[in-house]
């Protein structure tokens, strides 16, 4: 399996992640574990999660996804086989939420606790704190890393502009720089990244790991009327792309999929791998059959007809 590095770290992952969101929401203990074992088995090694999935599901108290990884590294044996990849700053509760420096410093304490290891891979933050120094948040970053227990840093849905800032700040004072983005880059939202985000990242040689590679699911081509949103766990964000560049995204989709005896979603991830600067694109399962088919846009290598046919299907 190739191996990509990230950013300016020596950590080094193969060319899909698995979005851990899945992992006590859709995807219950006894699935997550065997979803888990194959990606494992089939040479991936990166997951990624955050200490407040699922905090926003009924009955559930976030740590949810942090505990089921936890559980099956002991129960596999296999930290050192996978990079982990967890954040903080999203809410978790009421109380718990952002990044001041006390509350980082109890958060790494919690995410190591439930996810049973000495160490996170790469410690991400969730969402921007616009109350909270800059300063103060990358001291805190700082001292877990001068500790051991987290190996480099990064942040996911943050400006172009505070990213800037974090790190000069980071130079100025010697703190860690962030070495990864997290952004929304999918053939449905390439906009933004590609015009605000991409310049940057490439000057600063930061990696890069998109999330909705498959647009919230709706690239699978699942979801092509009202009526396939019905009884969905995903129709608030699948909905808004039941329009006609959707559906012309969609077609291309199909196309390039017959042409290579493959899924629209398969696709729609290798679209994302093939894009220059991405690391690694995140995707989610929450079976076993969409799990093979996220899988085999590893080893899919899109023609530039294939490419091309994408691209100004999805222009902006």
């Amino acid at each position: 399996m190739e191996k990509r590095t990230l950013g300016g770290t020596d950590i080094q992952i193969a060319p899909l992640v698995f979005g851990g969101n899945v992992f006590g929401w859709t995807a219950d203990e006894p699935t997550s574990f065997r979803l888990l074992d194959a990606f494992t088995d089939a040479g991936f090694n990166g997951i990624d999660t955050s200490d407040n999935y699922t905090a926003w599901i009924p009955g559930n108290t976030g740590g949810d996804s942090e505990r089921v990884i936890g559980k099956w590294l002991k129960q596999t044996g296999k930290r050192d086989k996978v990079v982990i990849a967890t954040k903080v700053g999203g809410k978790f509760s009421e109380e718990k939420k952002g990044l001041k420096k006390a509350y980082i410093l109890q958060s790494i304490e919690d995410s190591l606790t439930r996810l049973q290891t000495d160490h996170i891979d790469l410690y991400q933050t969730h969402y921007d704190d616009l109350e909270t120094p800059i300063e103060e948040t990358l001291e805190a970053y700082a001292e877990i890393v001068k500790s051991g227990k987290v190996r480099a840093i990064g942040t996911s849905n943050m400006t172009v502009e505070r990213l800037a800032k974090s790190i000069n700040i980071s130079k100025q004072k010697g703190f860690p720089a962030y070495q990864s983005l997290q952004p929304e880059y999918n053939l449905m939202e390439r906009e933004k990244y590609e015009t605000q985000y991409a310049p940057f990242v490439k000057e600063h040689n930061i990696g890069v790991i998109p999330y909705f590679a498959l647009a919230s699911g709706f690239l699978t081509g699942k979801y092509r009327s009202e009526k396939d949103l019905e009884g969905s766990s995903r129709t608030k964000y699948v909905a808004r792309y039941l329009n006609e560049k959707g559906f012309k995204i969609l077609k291309a989709l199909d196309e390039v999929a017959a042409q290579y005896n493959s899924k629209p979603g398969t696709i729609a991830i290798a679209w994302v791998m093939a894009q220059p600067g991405i690391t690694a694109p995140i995707a989610s399962a929450s079976n076993m059959a969409q799990f093979d088919h996220l899988v085999a846009a590893a080893s899919l290598k899109l023609d530039v007809k294939a490419l091309d046919l994408l691209n100004a299907a999805s222009a902006y």
